[in-house]
C-alpha cells in the first residue's frame, strides 16, 4: 500500500501491487458492468504484475485506486505510473514532445488502462455513477499532489465516458474494425458470411483462402484446457518471432501465458496451422462465451506463407465465431484493411486531464480538430462498406 486518504464515508487508497486488492469484490464490482471484458479481471491483472510484464522495471508501476465504504469495495481502477508511452495504443508522443520542448517533464503520467490490451470495455469499476465520479476526481488529485503532467482513461465504455465528461475531462476518438453478428437471422456459416459480401470482396477472401489451402495448409483449434503446455510453448515462440520481425521487445513474458493457463484457461482460443504434419503458425484469442464475444490478440509464424496471416487471423476466427454463434470479433486496433474482410469502423474513446492549463487548453484545440476529422473518417469509411446494398 502506497497512500490512504478518507474522503467523507469513503476510504481512497492507492496500492502499489493489484494482489493487494480482494479479488471476489474487484471481480462483483466488474460482473455489475453490462460490458466487462476478460482483460479487467483481477487474475489477469494480476498476471500482469506477477509475470514481470507490467510493473516498475518495464514503465507500468501499479497504483491501483480502491474506493471503499464500511469495508466494502465500492470503485476501483488499474493504476500505473508511467515514464513512457508504448504498449497502449492511444498515441501522446506529440504531446510528450511538445512538453519537452517547452522545458516540461510529461513523464511520469498516470494511466488507467489494461496494459498491451486495446480492447473498450469499463475502466472504471463502480457500483454508481457517484462513485465512478470519485475515480476520476481522486486520479486527477493523485496527479496534481505528484505534480504529475496528467492523467488518462484509455478505452473506456459509455458510463465512462459520460462520467470523464461530466466531470470536465477531455474525450479523445479513435477507430476500430469490429465484427458482428447479423440481426435477426444470425450466419449459418462462413459461407453465408461471404454470401453477404460484395463480388470483389468475396472473391478477394476465395483467392487468399484458396492460396493457404494449396500451400498445404490446415487448421486445428483448442479452447481453454485443450492448449497444452506444448501449445502454449509453440504459440510464444510464434509470438517473440512477430515482435523479433519487427526489431521489438515482446511485451509479455511466458509466465504471464503459464499464469494464463492455470487462472483464466477458460477465456482464450488457439488456432493452429499445420503443414507437412508440423505446426508453422499460431494464433491466439481472448474469448468471453457469455458475452458472446472473441478478442483476436496475437499471432506468429516459424515461416513465411503468402496471406497466412488473414487466415489464421481473420478467417478462421470468423469461422469458429459464426459456427458458436458470437455476437461480435474485436479484431485489434487499426487496421482499414479488416474492413474487406467483413470488420466494420467503431468508435473508441479515451479521457484525459492536464494539469498545465496553457497545454490543456491547446490540447482541447487539437482534440477539437482531431474529433471533426475522425468524424469524417467514419462517414468516408462507412460509405465504403463491403457487403451488398
Amino acid at each position: 500500500m502506497s497512500e490512504e486518504t478518507s474522503s467523507n464515508d469513503y476510504v481512497i487508497r492507492v496500492l502499489d501491487n493489484p494482489a493487494a486488492v480482494d479479488a471476489a469484490q474487484w471481480n462483483a464490482l466488474l460482473a455489475d458492468q453490462p460490458d466487462g471484458t476478460p482483460f479487467m479481471r483481477h487474475a489477469y491483472l494480476v498476471a500482469l504484475h506477477e509475470s514481470a510484464s507490467a510493473v516498475a522495471e518495464t514503465g507500468w508501476m501499479p497504483q491501483f485506486l480502491v474506493v471503499e465504504r464500511v469495508g466494502r469495495l465500492v470503485a476501483a481502477c488499474p493504476l500505473y505510473l508511467k515514464d513512457h508511452s508504448y504498449g497502449e495504443y492511444v498515441f501522446d508522443w506529440a504531446w510528450a514532445d511538445a512538453y519537452q520542448r517547452h522545458g516540461l517533464r510529461y513523464y511520469p503520467k498516470l494511466l488507467c488502462a489494461v496494459p498491451f490490451t486495446p480492447v473498450p470495455g469499463p475502466r472504471l469499476l463502480a457500483r454508481d455513477a457517484a462513485a465512478r465520479e470519485l475515480l476520476l476526481h481522486a486520479m486527477a488529485q493523485i496527479a496534481h499532489d505528484a505534480k504529475l503532467s496528467s492523467a488518462h482513461v484509455l478505452f473506456l465504455d459509455d458510463a465512462d465516458r459520460a462520467a470523464a465528461a461530466k466531470v470536465g475531462w477531455m474525450l479523445r476518438s479513435t477507430v476500430q474494425f469490429h465484427w458482428t453478428q447479423r440481426d435477426g437471422e444470425p450466419y449459418a456459416d462462413f459461407g453465408d458470411f461471404l454470401a453477404t459480401l460484395q463480388r470483389e470482396k468475396r472473391k478477394k477472401i476465395q483467392q487468399e483462402r484458396r492460396r493457404v489451402a494449396d500451400a498445404g495448409i490446415s487448421f486445428t483449434s483448442h479452447l481453454g484446457r485443450e492448449i497444452s503446455e506444448r501449445d502454449w510453448d509453440f504459440f510464444y515462440r510464434c509470438y517473440t518471432l512477430t515482435y523479433r520481425a519487427h526489431h521489438s521487445t515482446p511485451y509479455l513474458t511466458r509466465d504471464f501465458f503459464a499464469r494464463m493457463a492455470a487462472t483464466m484457461a477458460n477465456h482464450w482460443l488457439l488456432f493452429v496451422a499445420w503443414k507437412d504434419g508440423r505446426r508453422v503458425a499460431a494464433s491466439l484469442l481472448a474469448v468471453d462465451m457469455e458475452q458472446g464475444a472473441a478478442f483476436g490478440r496475437y499471432w506468429g509464424a516459424v515461416e513465411p506463407i503468402p496471406f497466412l496471416h488473414f487466415e489464421a487471423c481473420y478467417y478462421q476466427p470468423l469461422a469458429w465465431c459464426i459456427a458458436h454463434r458470437m455476437r461480435r470479433f474485436e479484431g485489434g486496433a487499426q487496421g482499414e484493411h479488416k474492413m474487406a474482410r467483413g470488420l466494420m469502423p467503431v468508435q473508441t474513446w479515451s479521457a484525459h486531464w492536464l494539469a498545465h492549463p496553457q497545454f490543456a487548453a491547446a490540447v482541447a484545440d487539437f482534440l477539437e480538430r482531431e474529433g471533426a476529422g475522425v468524424a469524417n473518417y467514419l462517414d468516408e469509411l462507412n460509405e465504403r462498406r463491403p457487403f451488398k446494398a
